[in-house]
């Protein structure tokens, strides 16, 4: 919590950190809080980043609103936002090996204090930040913060809008895939919420990519795509390699099943399941939560498509 954090400085340098990209993207003002008007609250959310190698990269502190306080149509409107289905992201990998592109990988720092807001919205000082003798006033958005019910669709808004004017077509089936054309070169970007890759035929059109977009944003350079989403890439002179060997054995430990032996065939085909009336009762989230993981892991495990299909009948 935020006395905990308070008391070690890597996540008070986090937060100052946060704070100083809000005041920079100004996302908000301070203010006298209206009659008729309420203001709801904002609390600190701790994370440490990790690699796939499972170390921690760096220390995140996000304020976000609780927007549990929320009502539809008033506080807000839309809410969802497009984001890169796998099967797009593995179809881009897919091309890029065919056709030996460099796939890169560009993160937007605090993508969601970009969106615009259009609803009138307060939200009281933050814990660590509240101004000396202005303790009675509270801040109104100017911008989209983090958890708020329509961050995600303002988020999303904003990034498109800068798409369009750049020249790029989105993609009438995958609304988070963007084309550009120049004669015959091609650029090809994917976004997943502030996670951007994009590959293409020419070098230079990259370039010109990676320096016309901290203009508007204020990014991160990752270079060529190695951890997306969870799966390691490993780009190679003989092809582009995808595992997510970090994350099953996370999936293992989770579960306590890392001692367990491995099987070439976890389920053989056309087998019928019973239910076991008389076995130990199973804990439905745990199992729903058991699949779901299996599902993600099928992006780069096809040999257990079939297991995942049969147990996912039981959710």
């Amino acid at each position: 919590d935020f006395q905990e954090a308070m008391e070690k400085k890597t996540w008070r340098n986090a937060m100052d950190e946060e704070i100083k990209a809000i005041q920079k993207n100004y996302t908000w003002e301070l203010v006298s809080l209206p009659n008729g008007h309420k203001a709801i609250g904002v609390k600190w959310m701790y994370k440490a980043k990790k690699n796939s190698k499972g170390e921690v990269e760096r220390y995140k502190a996000r304020l976000v609103a609780k927007s549990y306080s929320q009502r539809a149509g008033i506080d807000y409107d839309g809410v969802f936002a497009p984001v890169a289905r796998p099967e797009t992201v593995r179809l881009i990998i897919s091309l890029a090996a065919q056709n030996n592109w460099k796939i890169h990988q560009i993160d937007v720092k605090s993508a969601f204090l970009n969106g615009e807001l259009e609803e009138e919205f307060y939200i009281e000082q933050p814990q660590g930040d509240i101004i000396k003798g202005e303790e009675d006033k509270v801040l109104r958005l100017r911008k989209t913060l983090y958890r708020l019910k329509q961050a995600p669709r303002g988020w999303n808004t904003r990034i498109d809008k800068y798409f369009k004017e750049k020249k790029f077509i989105k993609c009438p089936y995958e609304y988070a895939l963007y084309i550009k054309t120049q004669n015959s070169d091609i650029l090809i970007a994917c976004l997943y919420v502030d996670d951007l890759i994009f590959t293409g035929n020419n070098p230079s059109m990259f370039e010109e990519f990676k320096k016309e977009m901290p203009k508007e944003f204020e990014m991160t350079d990752i270079g060529l795509m190695s951890y997306y989403l969870g799966i390691e890439v490993n780009q190679e002179r003989n092809g582009i390699f995808i595992t997510q060997e970090c994350y099953a054995k996370e999936i293992l430990k989770k579960f306590n099943m890392d001692d367990s032996n491995p099987v070439s065939t976890p389920m053989e085909c056309g087998i019928k399941l019973s239910k076991n009336e008389e076995g130990e009762r199973v804990d439905p989230t745990l199992f729903k939560s058991l699949v779901g993981s299996l599902r993600y892991l099928t992006c780069t495990r096809s040999d257990i498509l079939y297991a995942v299909r049969v147990a996912s009948h039981y959710m």
